[in-house]
């Protein structure tokens, strides 16, 4: 379809708008136009051209399920006229976008294959006649193979902030910058070898608090004066793995199993040519893309399904403190019992809080770190974002229910409650990937 003038596009909205530029596209386009989520896969599926006049780009042009181009016969020919032939023409409203429908032959289909309509499926506002499709493998996995198809440079983002730290830096000022650039971990860089060596995260401050804090009395020597380097010589003795990172051409797929089966929550992306580091992949990153385009799939059956039924998530021996519990207690129970975030809990056993691993970097911003005696109710009133509550959630509640908001909220995980908010366990991003992806497929990376 032709674009409309630039005087009369849509208005923009800004909630859309916070979703410009957040996938990198590899397409050479022109300025004119923008190909969003695509990797120049010609003739092969839907794509979308968004036209750099309108209004803010969607997020349903990349194509679901890459196909190889079939090759020509005379029967794929008499197919596809006969298929032209009864396709519902659609005529579309003006928006400015400009749509290209593929041109490759429909393959051909076998006889023993039963052929079965699709639901509808829902794209820039305009609903698509049912798509007669061979059922040729189960809708169960579907997230799996959405997953394979998409590598992990196509959630890169245009722009974005990468720290990155030298092993010569001292402990107390990289943790200073993490605060002052507002990111959770940064790659460590190590001049002599020429080359990453691993990641300095919020955990390792936790680490440093948890083994060198004596008393509000004493000073931690070890976070005032050591270098990354000696911190990395001193702690990694016994426990030292090499920096566990992914290419930016390996598979989305590839990506959930090594986040999950390394038990890490950052997947730093480089470049095996020039060993520059790109991006910093997360749970939270790929479960918001994979959301993207769970309308335009076919939904499985278990995403009906209620947690109850399906198992997912921790209910055994859940870790918990109280509102009077001090900070140093708390770092210890993340050191020890490795979990990610810790539900407060009252004297009735109703969730009031939570004191996250995220929350301890605080301490560092307020230069507190010196006395950890403090209660976590004192901790928590120097939050420096706003705090909009224990996200909960129920066992009676579907997948679809707890993916949906659990990437609304943007938050790592959920408190499992029952009806008087008493705490049954954590259902974590890790935990809802594990189910999506990999466990359609067999695999239980969380075993390993």
């Amino acid at each position: 379809y032709p674009s409309q003038p630039q005087g009369s596009s849509s208005p923009k909205s800004p909630r859309r708008l916070s979703f410009s530029g957040m996938f990198r596209s590899s397409s050479g386009s022109s300025s004119s136009s923008i190909k969003l989520f695509s990797r120049a896969r010609k003739g092969q599926c839907l794509s979308l051209l968004l036209s750099a006049s309108t209004g803010p780009p969607q997020a349903s042009s990349q194509p679901l399920f890459p196909q190889a181009p079939q090759p020509s016969s005379p029967t794929a020919e008499r197919l596809s006229l006969r298929s032209r032939s009864r396709s519902l023409s659609c005529t579309a409203p003006d928006l400015g976008h400009r749509l290209s429908l593929p041109r490759t032959k429909p393959p051909l289909v076998p006889s023993p294959v039963v052929c079965r309509p699709l639901a509808r499926v829902c794209l820039m506002g305009l609903l698509f006649s049912p798509v007669l499709t061979a059922a040729c493998e189960p809708e169960s996995d579907i997230y799996m193979r959405f997953m394979k198809s998409h590598k992990c440079y196509d959630i890169v983002p245009t722009s974005s902030k990468l720290v990155v730290f030298d092993t010569a830096l001292q402990v107390k000022k990289a943790f200073f910058a993490l605060v002052a650039n507002g990111v959770r971990a940064a790659p460590l860089w190590d001049t002599e070898k020429q080359s990453f060596v691993g990641m300095l995260t919020i955990t390792d401050f936790i680490i440093i608090l948890h083994r060198y804090y004596k008393s509000p009395m004493v000073q931690i020597y070890e976070l005032e004066e050591h270098k990354l380097e000696t911190w990395r010589e001193v702690y990694l003795q016994a426990t030292f793995k090499p920096l566990v990172n992914i290419s930016p051409d390996a598979s989305l797929f590839d990506a959930v199993y090594t986040l999950i089966k390394n038990k890490i929550h950052r997947l730093p992306v480089i470049d095996p040519v020039t060993g520059n580091a790109l991006y910093i992949l997360t749970h939270k990153r790929i479960l918001k893309f994979l959301q993207l385009f769970v309308c335009e799939m076919p939904k499985p059956a278990f995403m009906k399904q209620t947690l109850g039924e399906l198992g997912i998530g921790t209910y055994n021996q859940i870790a918990f403190i109280h509102p009077d519990t001090p900070i140093i207690k708390a770092l210890n129970i993340f050191v020890e019992r490795r979990v990610s975030a810790l539900p407060v809990v009252d004297e009735s056993g109703k969730v009031v809080d939570i004191y996250s691993k995220f929350d301890v970097i605080n301490l560092a911003a307020e230069k507190t770190y010196n006395n950890l005696d403090i209660t976590v109710t004192q901790a928590l009133k120097h939050r420096s974002q706003y705090f909009e509550g224990v996200m909960k959630c129920h066992k009676l509640e579907t997948l679809e229910t707890i993916v949906d908001r659990i990437v609304k909220a943007e938050v790592h995980r959920l408190v499992v409650v029952d009806e008087r908010s008493s705490i049954e366990g954590i259902i974590s991003l890790s935990d809802i990937l594990q189910a999506l992806v990999l466990s359609p497929a067999g695999i239980d990376a969380q075993q390993h």
